[in-house]
């Protein structure tokens, strides 16, 4: 086994972003709360902003859908900062010694729209050689193009590529094209998963 690459996703990995940390302070009712995040500006309604729809697009569409959830609809994009908890430290921190044996890359479902914002607000993603950003490509995890895109824009080779995502389904896809990977799921750090690799 020989891993020259590492490709990170960001959002549960490097990242702590929850909706929740936002409208838990609009919300009454927390199941009311839960039900609008799965329901109305659920996982599906995000994809479509990771795989390139722009924010007023999203809106409006789910607007005329649910106009009885307007105004909370409306309060998503305008108060998309406060769903960032910050940088996950204790995977951040590994960055720096990593990047001294690896090659470091990005691969990420993320509006085109509200990545930069992040971007330019955490340091450490400078660390990456390269970052391939789906609402910039126009495509999204864990469709196999975004991955190949990512293979042939910095010419790497899946075998020799370690893949770190907390989605099972891009890490399943993942596989399928060779990569080793590291699923974030809670069970064990990600220093003790790179250790177990011998990476660290």
């Amino acid at each position: 086994m020989t891993i020259k690459n590492i490709v990170f996703d960001f959002g549960g990995v490097l990242i702590d972003w929850n909706p929740r940390y936002f409208y838990r302070d609009i919300f009454k009712v927390k199941s009311e709360m839960e039900f609008f995040l799965r329901d109305i500006c659920g996982q599906d309604w995000i994809m479509k902003q990771d795989a390139g729809y722009s924010f007023s697009e999203a809106t409006k569409e789910l607007q005329n859908q649910h106009p009885e959830y307007s105004s909370e609809i409306d309060m998503y994009h305008k108060n998309w900062e406060i769903m960032i908890g910050g940088e996950i430290f204790e995977n951040t921190k590994l960055l720096k010694t990593l990047k001294t044996k690896y090659r470091l890359f990005g691969l990420t479902n993320w509006s085109a729209e509200a990545f930069p914002i992040v971007y330019h607000r955490y340091s450490f993603f400078k660390t990456f050689e390269g970052i391939v950003v789906s609402g910039q490509e126009k495509m999204v995890k864990p469709n196999k193009d975004i991955y190949e895109l990512l293979l042939d824009r910095y010419r790497l080779l899946a075998v020799e590529s370690l893949f770190i995502d907390d989605n099972i389904n891009n890490i399943g896809m993942a596989k399928e094209l060779g990569f080793f990977t590291i699923h974030v799921n809670g069970n064990q750090t990600l220093e003790e998963q790179l250790l177990k690799f011998g990476l660290l």
